[in-house]
């Protein structure tokens, strides 16, 4: 009879990066590029942070707050200012300032889901027959891009707004260089690189820092794995502990400075589309 045995630390890190996925698939659509570790946590998290604001503007009171409504309104002051730093449209900023302060929280709580032990929820879902499931949202390629994909369709939306259609065709074949119809061509052209460039950079940012830090806590989860009852391992153990709260405590910096680097990023590449080349 054939004896199970454990991963080895290449199987163990190749099984926490793998992502649960439907495997149907058609002729014309492959079905298994859908993540669905990834969509059910990333809108699990979403109606989280719709649930606290909520809460946060349903106990709100003119009086003294308390310290949760006090934490919120300077979460909000926060974004306001520096979205009326960025965007100068009063009108523009009654939408892009909730933008804004939605994409802090939801992605400060998709990155949080970093600090749960690493086999915490995939544990507690092999139990139930879920071999795969990844618990980082913006670990995820296809989440990062996403994100940033919508700020880009944003971008465009308020280029046709502010300047109107004709308007931006003309800023998109005239500028940076000059309105000269030999340079149409190469302005077109940096115009779309630049486009690309921003949406590409800006989902990646955000990935290839969430990944980094999801599979460092996988690394230092190994070490904790050598645990076999030697004196050696045991040294390992007790690291993989220390690590893993060092760590920890660093990572709760990177997981909101990414947050706020996404909505400031956002911010700027929103207000951008405000202003005439």
């Amino acid at each position: 009879m054939a004896t199970a045995h454990a991963p080895t630390a290449s199987e163990y890190v190749s099984h926490h990066l793998g992502h649960l996925t439907n495997v149907k698939q058609t002729s014309l659509v492959d079905w298994s590029v859908i993540h669905l570790d990834t969509m059910f946590y990333s809108i699990a998290l979403g109606l989280l942070a719709v649930f606290v604001m909520a809460r946060a503007a349903k106990k709100a009171t003119s009086g003294v707050p308390g310290r949760f409504q006090a934490a919120v309104e300077i979460l909000i002051e926060m974004v306001a200012d520096q979205a009326k730093g960025i965007v100068h449209s009063p009108e523009s900023r009654k939408f892009v300032a909730p933008v804004a302060l939605t994409v802090f929280i939801w992605i400060f709580l998709m990155n949080a889901m970093d600090l749960l032990p690493v086999d915490m929820l995939p544990t507690l879902g092999a139990l139930v027959g879920i071999n795969y499931m990844r618990v980082v949202p913006t670990a995820d390629l296809n989440a990062a891009l996403g994100m940033s994909l919508a700020v880009l369709v944003m971008c465009l939306y308020y280029n046709v707004k502010i300047k109107g259609f004709g308007g931006w065709m003309h800023e998109l074949f005239t500028a940076p260089f000059g309105n000269h119809f030999l340079l149409y061509p190469i302005n077109f052209a940096m115009q779309i690189i630049e486009f690309v460039a921003k949406t590409v950079s800006h989902g990646m940012r955000l990935f290839g820092n969430m990944y980094a830090g999801e599979l460092i806590f996988m690394l230092i989860a190994l070490m904790g794995a050598a645990w076999a009852g030697t004196w050696g391992s045991g040294l390992l153990w007790v690291g993989h502990i220390f690590a893993g709260t060092v760590w920890a405590i660093f990572h709760i910096l990177i997981i909101t400075l990414q947050a706020f680097i996404f909505m400031m990023l956002t911010l700027v590449y929103i207000g951008q589309a405000h202003e005439s080349h």
